[in-house]
């Protein structure tokens, strides 16, 4: 069996995020004593998209309740603005997510930068017959990457620090979707599977390169998701869900909890 996918799930493969709650909220008591100011910032990945018990004020977002960003908080900050959303590329970010940065501000989590890297169209591009399909438009969005990402992201990392010049700023990547020789039947050939793995390597070395330049740290997921890949045995990213396509290629709730959830703490 080939190809059991949409175009409609393309838009979840990388990137995405969650929106803005009305002004800055607070955060259930901290575990800590320092009083911790901490802005979640990005894209569908940071939003928790594909882990569920989302918000409801803003539904357009999937902002989940078990979102790495919220679980964080709960035990570490005592004021939390959530603005990721779903689909924010960096110019949603830099247009609608930094209102609640200040010289306040202690802590700041972004991930961006697959929307604006076109996955959606390449997810598209993947589910026609032929593997010169997908790798072409690999190809396309790579050299997005190269070219026009990096400005994009300096734009938005230099308004993040403007704003909260005193704040350690995380910026977290992208994890590799698929383990080749795994366990899917049918759907992406390997080769595909493995272009696409190589995309996000790509990605991430760009996002990790800028963020460096701007003094920001880079949180590595892609090690705390190996083995835990579409097509392993056990999951942390969701297939193909027919009867959800927004969560397709989104991390579970356990890929929120026990991927990006630690490696926040390590690095906060």
């Amino acid at each position: 069996m080939r190809r059991s996918r949409t175009a409609s799930c393309a838009s979840a493969f990388l990137l995405a995020a969650a929106c803005t709650f009305a002004g800055p909220t607070t955060a259930p008591a901290a575990s800590n004593s320092t009083a911790l100011d901490y802005v979640a910032l990005g894209d569908s990945y940071a939003a928790g998209v594909g882990a569920g018990s989302y918000v409801t004020s803003d539904p357009s977002c999937f902002r989940s309740s078990r979102a790495y960003p919220v679980l964080w908080a709960a035990s570490h900050a005592s004021s939390f603005s959530f603005n990721a959303c779903n689909g924010a590329r960096t110019t949603d970010v830099l247009a609608t997510q930094l209102g609640p940065l200040s010289r306040r501000t202690d802590l700041v989590s972004i991930s961006v930068g697959g929307s604006d890297s076109g996955y959606a169209r390449v997810m598209a591009s993947c589910v026609l017959p032929g593997t010169g399909i997908c790798t072409s438009a690999v190809a396309r969005a790579n050299t997005f990457i190269d070219g026009a990402l990096p400005a994009n992201l300096d734009r938005l990392y230099s308004a993040i620090r403007l704003k909260a010049p005193a704040a350690h700023v995380v910026v977290l990547g992208y994890p590799h979707f698929y383990q080749l020789h795994g366990t899917c039947q049918g759907g992406l050939h390997d080769t595909e599977r493995s272009a696409l793995n190589a995309a996000v390597d790509h990605l991430d070395s760009v996002i990790a390169e800028r963020a460096a330049a701007h003094g920001f740290t880079f949180a590595d997921v892609r090690g705390a998701f190996t083995g835990h890949e579409i097509c392993s045995s056990s999951p942390w990213l969701r297939s193909v869900e027919w009867l959800n396509l927004t969560e397709s290629y989104h991390p579970t709730a356990s890929g929120q909890a026990l991927g990006y959830l630690p490696l926040l703490t390590r690095t906060a």
